[in-house]
């Protein structure tokens, strides 16, 4: 499914916010003729709306009736019309019930209060007021949700807001600021981690990283993609690594040719540690040729290019290092089997440099906070990862001091879902 900017009007490629394109299909004939809105339910959670309220826009902008049949996720219009132009009207809906009116960050909750609609800010702590005049703010208003009785993407984004508190980054993935380009500045404010105590303990210590802006213009992705010019640059790959990776493992060890032998995963590995020695330093491997080389060796979708990624472009400063390449593995962590590829290389990453530097272990609880908000890994795989050890990355001592030591994020992990249970008791 072809992914797109929440905002259109960015674009930047590693933009952190991202939505599935609308997908529609024309059903009946003549006056019963209806569009239905394939994958209105999915796109809803991406903006962490209801998608009631996406499909009322709609019907709204249209002037058309809608039916909505959440249970047999059926979204459905009244006449023809066509994905591109609801696409646009998706754009409206976005600016107007989504976007903060300050930094256009779309991490925003909605408030309802005194018959006004709110926009709470999760990135810039800014509180705006939706236009009451909006058709769509009327049915809002006379179709409140039950407290307690929030759908799974809405108790996600509360679950980040809670987590996440009041804090201020220094600088957001590029476009998060609610500009084109991103944010330069680095300012030196502390993050107020809000009232969550045992949380409070895992952020105590935290590396503030200002994130790294990647401005990706149209131009720079104008690489010669041919078959010839792919070959040519391949063959210029140096044979063996400098750094030998252990990529092996896994349950799919075949797929692809990937298990054992000199394969394309070492060439990805391989030319950026040749990158790294020739720039100076791995911090100065630029994170779009990465996505580039990868994507010319056919491997960007792979989740055994992520166990590579994981061992190349992080070392012992890990977690400076995340916020600023958290946008371009964000590309490639597209799945549950890709978050535990990404932890299982934070496993290895973390056994061999704890040999040298045993205090790697205590930054583990911290790395995981790191992925977490920056959603490449979600607590659907966190939780159970955390609860056993594994020796399908390293062996099982490893693991388990490594699980140890990732208790502490874990166990607030746990203690939000439990929250969550009990509200929806309620």
């Amino acid at each position: 499914m072809a992914l797109v900017n929440v905002r259109r009007d960015v674009s930047d490629a590693f933009y952190r916010y991202k939505m599935e394109r609308l997908q529609t299909k024309i059903e009946g004939k003549g006056n019963g003729i209806k569009t239905v809105v394939v994958n209105l339910s999915s796109v809803a959670q991406s903006l962490a709306r209801p998608g009631s309220y996406v499909i009322k826009y709609f019907g709204f902008e249209l002037g058309a009736q809608t039916n909505i049949d959440p249970k047999d996720d059926r979204w459905i219009i009244n006449g023809a019309h066509d994905a591109a132009k609801l696409q646009d009207h998706l754009d409206g809906f976005i600016n107007k019930f989504v976007l903060c009116k300050k930094c256009k960050n779309p991490e925003t909750d909605v408030i309802i209060k005194d018959d006004h609609i709110i926009l709470d800010c999760k990135a810039c702590g800014q509180r705006t007021d939706v236009d009451l005049r909006l058709k769509l703010s009327g049915f809002i208003l006379k179709n409140q949700p039950k407290k307690g009785k929030k759908d799974k993407a809405e108790r996600r984004a509360a679950k980040k807001a809670k987590q996440n508190g009041h804090a201020k980054e220094n600088g957001h993935a590029s476009g998060e600021d609610g500009s084109e380009h991103g944010s330069n500045e680095t300012g030196d404010n502390e993050a107020d981690v809000g009232s969550d105590d045992e949380f409070q303990k895992v952020q105590a210590e935290a590396i503030t990283a200002a994130n790294a802006d990647i401005e990706v213009k149209d131009d720079e992705w104008a690489v010669d993609m041919s078959a010839e010019a792919v070959k040519a640059r391949q063959a210029q790959l140096p044979g063996e690594l400098k750094q030998k990776l252990n990529i092996g493992g896994g349950d799919d060890e075949d797929e692809d040719g990937e298990g054992g032998g000199n394969t394309v995963y070492d060439d990805l590995g391989n030319w950026i540690v040749q990158e790294a020695e020739e720039k100076g330093g791995v911090d100065k491997v630029d994170s779009i040729n990465i996505y580039v080389k990868a994507k010319e060796l056919g491997i960007e979708n792979k989740h055994r290019s992520v166990l590579v990624l994981v061992q190349t472009v992080f070392d012992k400063n890990i977690l400076a290092q995340i916020p600023k390449r958290a946008s371009m593995l964000k590309q490639f962590v597209t799945s549950e089997k890709h978050e535990k590829a990404l932890l299982g290389g934070t496993e290895r990453l973390i056994g061999t440099l704890s040999k040298e530097h045993p205090e790697m272990l205590q930054q583990v609880a911290k790395i995981l906070q790191l992925y977490y908000e920056h959603d490449l890994a979600s607590e659907e795989v966190l939780i159970p990862w955390g609860s056993k050890a594994s020796k399908k990355y390293v062996d099982v001592a490893t693991s388990r001091k490594v699980r140890k030591a990732a208790e502490p994020f874990i166990n607030w992990l746990k203690e939000a879902e439990e929250e969550e249970s009990s509200e929806e008791d309620e």
